[in-house]
């Protein structure tokens, strides 16, 4: 009876699921989500700031929503669609050597191992076994640092940051039409930094890191977003100007 390889992976460390895809979907949905409640409440923030009125308020944070949303969308997909061509490009490139020249990328394999600290010996029998395992899974790995399994979808991740956005964007937009005219900005200011607030700590932790040090630079930043915008906003209305 074979017996089932003892486990010594880590509670915290990501060994079965793809770090790497796991840290773009992150990446994608907090980028999407952020800039969704920033950008749309320096929009209705600024807004409110300029007039009372409600329809331009709504008119200029729908607008903002539907642009925001296309606009990640469309640059997601132009970015993660670029990284997919290059995998693809690098994953045959890897493939055609490997049918072409073996005992070149054999040695090559071998040398990789060998600079990591292996003996010259342990470094070949590496090389070999891997080889015989799985090749190009090898080489990827060790030469490309990817996986033939874990190239990127562009419109998974254009999806995510367009609807991450939007979710994002809602709350903003909600804050400033629902409350009474005199709260208003007071209610959307608290909301969208707890909202910031929560984003970065969600972040942090699902990335593994300290939740303080994240949470506290998007709240900042958003702050400033929407006193800068508020200001700017109450000059041009007290102006005359709009």
């Amino acid at each position: 009876m074979t017996s089932k390889p003892a486990n010594y992976e880590h509670p915290n460390e990501p060994h079965k699921a793809s770090i790497t895809g796991r840290l773009n979907w992150l990446r994608a949905g907090v980028l999407g989500a952020n800039d969704g409640i920033v950008s749309v409440a320096a929009i209705v923030v600024g807004v409110a700031g300029a007039t009372a009125e409600v329809a331009p308020i709504l008119t200029a944070g729908v607008a903002g929503l539907v642009g925001g949303a296309v606009s990640m969308a469309l640059g997601e997909y132009v970015s993660v669609s670029s990284q997919r061509d290059t995998q693809r490009v690098l994953i045959e490139k890897e493939r055609r050597e490997l049918a072409e020249m073996p005992d070149e990328e054999l040695a090559e394999l071998t040398e990789i191992y060998a600079r990591k600290g292996l003996s010259s010996s342990t470094a070949r029998k590496v090389a070999e076994e891997l080889t015989a395992h799985d090749a190009l899974g090898a080489h990827l790995e060790a030469e490309l640092h990817i996986s033939e399994h874990d190239v990127a979808s562009p419109w998974q991740a254009a999806g995510a940051s367009a609807l991450a956005f939007f979710l994002g964007a809602i709350l903003p937009l909600l804050a400033i039409l629902l409350p009474p005219a005199a709260v208003r900005v007071p209610v959307t200011f608290v909301a969208v930094l707890v909202a910031l607030a929560i984003t970065g700590a969600t972040s942090a932790r699902i990335g593994g890191s300290h939740w303080l040090r994240p949470t506290v630079r998007v709240v900042i930043g958003g702050a400033i977003a929407l006193a800068t915008t508020f200001a700017i906003g109450t000059l041009l209305g007290t102006s005359g100007v709009v």
